[in-house]
């Protein structure tokens, strides 16, 4: 099948790696791999930060343009040149889909949404026209594939058909966590010397950005709930960077005097390392959509903690790979991490469970199969063709 690719938010084509950009990139890879030709057929984004109606409004008549365009060279070319379904990622308030919905009902095409969210307090707010918008692509959608189960329960008031609205778990290539996880002592022999860390304590991972607002929540939470193990070895090694860095180390420095090795940003390749040489993945996870670090961690064999909060529970196997506890209980999370240090058996059988759990469950190969057959659900089912766009 031949399928246009579109990404609002932000085109998988850029150099940077970012969670929506490889999220993007998983699902072509998956599209490819099912045996499908897959077209990434536009860069423009929708995206507004500011809930400004003026630019919300010239994004629309520049999208709409655009979407005009593209169905009217398709229609002029031959049937083999055309798209037989349009497939966009990532559609909310901020980044409306104003191509996808135009396209696929001037060419008679299916429609489908990967990563679809639906927030009803921001109706008639500074980013009315995106939310109007956006919640008009999921009505129109043959299909709306969900990351985890919040998502499920936000977008499936919009569909009269709720057998369109999917719950499509999170996944990764785990190829390069695989790799590293077998190099796993000789990574934690280098992470030591590099870092002077002592590698006969265990060390606790954690990767996120450094940002304002949740992020900063996040780690303060899990700087209170480690402040209550200073009677145990251990290491704190965080990977990551950003514009609240400064703010965070010091604050870390502050709760957790000498625990703390600060790594920075890092790419994958310097990563996947890092992940496997670590004994547990701990992030309270504020807000956290479904905590890509955590997949990574669970991929290169480490168990993680982290709050019962929207998609952890979709990214993490409660018991299984990790623990959950409930979100803002930063005792409960000191309780679960104290047991996991004090039996270092039960952590690293978690943690071959997690690289289990992830090749077999959450691996593009995995969602490759399973999205060849929910696309095959659409595309074959009679009158699936999207309404008209107005």
């Amino acid at each position: 099948m031949q399928i246009a690719f579109y990404a609002p938010l932000k085109p998988p084509g850029g150099a940077m790696s970012t969670d929506h950009r490889d999220a993007a990139r998983f699902l072509i890879d998956a599209l490819a791999r099912a045996g499908h030709a897959v077209e990434l057929v536009s860069s423009f984004r929708s995206y507004d930060d500011e809930g400004d109606p003026d630019r919300q409004v010239a994004l629309r008549d520049e999208g709409v343009a655009l979407a005009r365009r593209l169905a009217a060279q398709w229609r002029g070319a031959s049937r083999t040149l055309r798209p037989e379904m349009w497939f966009t990622h990532h559609v909310y308030y901020k980044a409306p889909d104003w191509l996808g919905p135009r396209v696929s009902a001037e060419l008679g095409v299916p429609y489908v949404i990967a990563e679809a969210s639906h927030a009803p307090k921001r109706a008639g707010g500074r980013w009315a026209i995106g939310h109007d918008s956006a919640a008009d692509a999921i009505r129109r959608a043959n299909l709306v594939l969900c990351p985890t189960r919040h998502d499920v329960i936000c977008v499936e008031p919009l569909v009269f058909n709720r057998e369109r609205v999917v719950r499509f778990p999170p996944f990764l290539d785990p190829a390069p966590y695989r790799r590293a996880a077998g190099m796993r002592e000789a990574h934690r022999a280098s992470l030591a010397a590099a870092h002077r860390l002592d590698p006969g304590v265990p060390w606790i991972m954690v990767a996120a950005t450094m940002r304002q607002g949740d992020e900063v929540a996040s780690y303060r939470a899990l700087a209170a709930a480690l402040a209550c193990l200073n009677d145990l070895p251990w290491r704190l090694v965080l990977a990551g960077d950003g514009p609240a860095r400064t703010e965070i180390e010091t604050e870390i420095d502050a709760a957790l005097p000498g625990r703390a090795c600060f790594l920075g940003e890092l790419a994958l390749g310097e990563l996947a390392p890092v992940y496997a040489a670590s004994d547990v993945c701990v992030w309270p996870a504020i807000n956290e959509t479904y905590g890509r670090a955590m997949l990574e961690a669970q991929a290169a064999g480490t168990a993680v903690v982290s709050c019962s909060l929207r998609g952890v529970p979709d990214s993490v196997a409660e018991g299984r790979t990790g623990v959950h506890v409930a979100p803002g209980d930063t005792q409960a999370l000191a309780r679960v991490m104290r047991m996991l240090l004090l039996d270092p058996s039960r952590c690293a059988a978690m943690g071959r469970a997690a690289m289990g759990f992830v090749g077999e469950e959450r691996s593009v190969d995995a969602a490759a199969a399973r999205l060849d057959r929910e696309l095959g659900r659409v595309f074959g089912r009679p009158g699936t063709a999207p309404v008209a766009a107005t």
